[in-house]
């Protein structure tokens, strides 16, 4: 079941708000290529420039629109964790609106048409694809949304093997909305339908993980579990499908999503790593400085991905700002944890060797070597302040960067943590630097990047998901469906006081005969004819042996044979089992 989309939630007047707007984009749209229409049309020049005048008029209103969904993209606080205990915003995407889906006409043609089956009759099935379409409108932000998106496109792949043939466009419109610039698009291709329907997937996992507890162990579980999947949804999108009809679907958006939501996974890995605090030694600080690390170079790689020519111009800016931001800011963390542990640490100089070895990426001969590091206090000192001056100076970075996003926040929670990050590793700083120091300020080297759970794509899964073919009652797939062409329904009686006729019942799922003698023949049956029913038993998904057991309890009385011929051509390399029959 979909979420009620009325309920008074913050969340669902955004998604409300959203749908408006992408409404007003619409018609603004359809003026505007009215109006362009008219003026390559006309000769008239008065009339060219009062239509010229009316196209300016919709170009702004146009833009205005777009930036108003462009900030509303950007809004990212109803989405997070509301637990009073706040945490570093993450960044939700908003689910891609649609409008309602008008095919049951349609449908009842085609199963009138191409099955030859009374339409009325699957009234229920109809209803219940419609059901089911509806309810993934307003997906539930939990699990059981995410499931009921899987189950909806599971179902999609019987419905495009019922009733969309790849020959023949069906007078089906799929309408979608872009879910970041708002702008329509209508297909009569099923592919943006699933597309769609995965884009969502992939939004309502980055809700999910926004929405996540992460004041506890369970709750950044969670979250980091569900960025993966968002990462692994745009992934597969990217992979299997092409030719966007909107930007969203674009392969530069979605792998730009992709590396946002690994980035924003990782981040909850850190954030997991440092919960309830730890231990201030070398060892624990530096494995806690390549956390950061790796945070910081994934936000970069998701940072590029929104920063180039064909994505910039597309992503809200706050994403890209916030990606800039907490490339900086992790990277701070990164050289204030590595300073305090070298400042702080009382191991073994075995031990310590062995971790500044591991610690950095390169190391220049005017930075203290690890015996150096491990034997001589100076020398820790030393490097641990100019990790230091490096963590305040990005912290700086960051900071600034932040200012560079001008949209109005009520309660920047991102720009306390900044702030406080940032007093901390400047009066850390000042403490090392009120005592005084008779040695050189050195460079702090690179830190490598290092996880204890690199966040990876996961994939869709699909089997794991239950999907029952809601119109299993026109039969198996492997026949009724768009790829074979079936003739009109055929319905022979067999009287039991006729001569003997004997055929042959084979395959399973449907059963068809064969091997017709001549008296078969001369009854009307045909070879490779498809039983559908045995007197009003419906045995389409009967095997042979079924189909037998009927026919003989019907023996004594005459035998009603419901038949369709495949007109297309079955090929099939697996053996094909059969039964002998008398009759």
């Amino acid at each position: 079941q979909g979420c009620n989309p009325i309920m008074a939630t913050q969340r669902s007047k955004m998604q409300s708000h959203r749908t408006v707007i992408n409404q007003q984009l619409n018609k603004q749209m359809r003026l505007r290529a009215g109006a362009e229409n008219l003026f390559n049309a006309t000769e008239n020049l008065k009339v060219k420039e009062t239509v010229a005048l009316e196209l300016s008029f919709v170009n702004s209103n146009l833009q205005l629109l777009k930036e108003e969904l462009s900030e509303l993209n950007s809004t990212v606080e109803p989405y997070q964790s509301t637990r009073q205990t706040v945490s570093i915003p993450l960044v939700p995407l908003g689910l891609k609106d649609t409008k309602e889906l008008v095919f049951a006409q349609t449908f009842e043609d085609y199963i009138s048409e191409h099955y030859s089956e009374d339409p009325e009759s699957f009234s229920e099935e109809i209803a219940d694809f419609a059901d089911l379409r509806n309810s993934t409108r307003t997906p539930s932000r939990n699990h059981d949304g995410a499931v009921l998106l899987l189950e909806y496109y599971n179902q999609l792949y019987f419905i495009e093997n019922r009733f969309f043939p790849p020959y023949k466009p069906l007078g089906v419109y799929f309408h979608w909305y872009d879910s970041i610039t708002g702008l329509p698009a209508a297909q009569r291709s099923i592919s943006l339908e699933k597309a769609s329907t995965l884009f969502n997937l992939g939004a309502l996992y980055s809700q999910i993980g926004t929405r996540a507890d992460r004041t506890r162990r369970r709750g950044i579980e969670i979250a980091v579990d569900s960025f993966q999947h968002a990462a692994g949804a745009f992934n597969y999108l990217k992979l299997n499908f092409s030719n966007a009809p909107t930007a969203d679907l674009s392969h530069s958006i979605l792998s730009a999503l992709m590396w946002l939501m690994l980035a924003q996974g990782q981040e909850c890995v850190l954030e997991m790593r440092v919960l309830g605090g730890f231990e201030i030694e070398l060892g624990k600080c530096a494995s806690v400085a390549q956390e950061a690390i790796k945070v910081s170079d994934k936000y970069n790689l998701a940072f590029k991905s929104m920063n180039s020519d064909v994505t910039k111009p597309i992503v809200p800016y706050t994403w890209l700002n916030m990606s800039e931001v907490k490339t900086h800011h992790y990277r701070a963390l990164a050289h204030y944890y590595a300073a305090i542990g070298l400042l702080e640490q009382h191991a073994e100089p075995l031990e310590i060797t062995k971790l500044m070895e591991s610690l950095y990426l390169n190391r220049d001969d005017d930075i203290p070597g690890p015996d150096d590091v491990a034997k001589r206090k100076e020398d820790r000192r030393r490097l641990g302040k100019s990790h230091l001056r490096q963590s305040v100076y990005y912290h700086e970075r960051a900071l600034q960067t932040h200012s560079l996003c001008k949209l109005p926040r009520t309660n920047d929670v991102l720009k306390e943590y900044l702030q406080h990050a940032h007093t901390r590793s400047v009066v850390k700083l000042d403490e090392m630097d009120s005592e005084e120091d008779f040695f050189d300020i050195v460079e702090a080297p690179d830190i490598q990047g290092h996880s204890q759970q690199d966040t990876k794509c996961i994939s869709p899964s699909f089997g794991e998901v239950p999907s029952v073919d809601i119109f299993k009652r026109l039969g198996p797939l492997s026949l009724f469906s768009v790829h074979h062409r079936l003739g009109a329904h055929r319905t022979i009686t067999l009287s039991n006081d006729e001569h003997v006729c004997s055929f042959t019942l084979q395959g399973e799922s449907p059963v068809s005969i064969t091997k017709l003698d001549l008296k078969a023949k001369q009854l009307g049956l045909r070879n490779e004819d498809i039983i559908l029913s045995v007197n009003d038993e419906d045995v389409r998904w009967y095997g042979h042996n079924q189909v037998g057991d009927v026919i003989d309890k019907g023996k004594g009385s005459p035998l009603v044979l419901k038949l369709v011929a495949d007109l297309g051509v079955i090929s099939s390399t697996q053996p094909v089992s059969t039964t002998l029959f008398n009759y």
